[in-house]
């Protein structure tokens, strides 16, 4: 029985994060005004249009922000916890640390989208630079938002950028100073920190 609820938890939580993960990505690709009509954005619209849809009817816009995928996504990670520690525990814990865990969550898992889409960008720039593959172009349109601040306060070395290093250790250090103390702070169960 074990090993059974491991390997439905093992499931449940790659699954669910894949779908977390395109959710989220809804929300990025609003914040960096990304291109609407290059065909992984089609797809992540397609993905999650059916339940945000009714969504965008109870919750407001704010900033210019459709606001409704970042509520679906911390729905969705609700969801992820509070099956997973009924699996792993035979309870879904209560409600207000469910949805402070789910916040927790979500928000690492934005500043990982920007972490590794910066990995990428980086590894494109050595392999391929001038290329207009649509991955490329989307991970560019991610990375800019995120390296515009550093590149105003460093320059440029020689056409050396150093502006991803330093969002980089930010990144890393938003996760391990704020993200970790908050889950540890609250309380959150180790089989959930898997989810982040």
């Amino acid at each position: 029985m074990i090993g059974l609820n491991t390997a439905a938890i093992y499931v449940l939580q790659t699954l669910g994060s894949l779908y977390l993960l395109i959710v989220l990505m809804r929300f990025v690709l609003q914040l960096v005004r990304a291109n609407f009509y290059n065909p992984l954005c089609q797809f992540i619209v397609r993905a999650t249009q059916p339940l945000l849809k009714p969504l965008r009817r109870i919750i407001p816009s704010l900033f210019g922000l459709d606001m409704s995928s970042l509520v679906l996504a911390i729905i969705v990670q609700m969801i992820l916890m509070a099956l997973t520690l009924l699996l792993m525990f035979g309870t879904t814990g209560d409600p207000l640390s469910l949805l402070i865990w789910s916040i927790i969550g979500v928000t690492a898992l934005f500043l990982k989208i920007f972490f590794f889409a910066l990995i990428i960008s980086v590894i494109l720039s050595w392999v391929a630079p001038a290329s207009h593959n649509p991955g490329a172009e989307l991970i560019n349109q991610i990375c800019e938002p995120a390296l515009a601040p550093f590149r105003k306060i460093v320059p440029n070395l020689g056409g050396l950028d150093i502006s991803p290093i330093l969002a980089f250790l930010v990144l890393k250090l938003l996760d391990m100073l704020v993200i970790n103390n908050l889950a540890a702070m609250s309380g959150m169960p180790d089989v959930l920190r898997l989810l982040m």
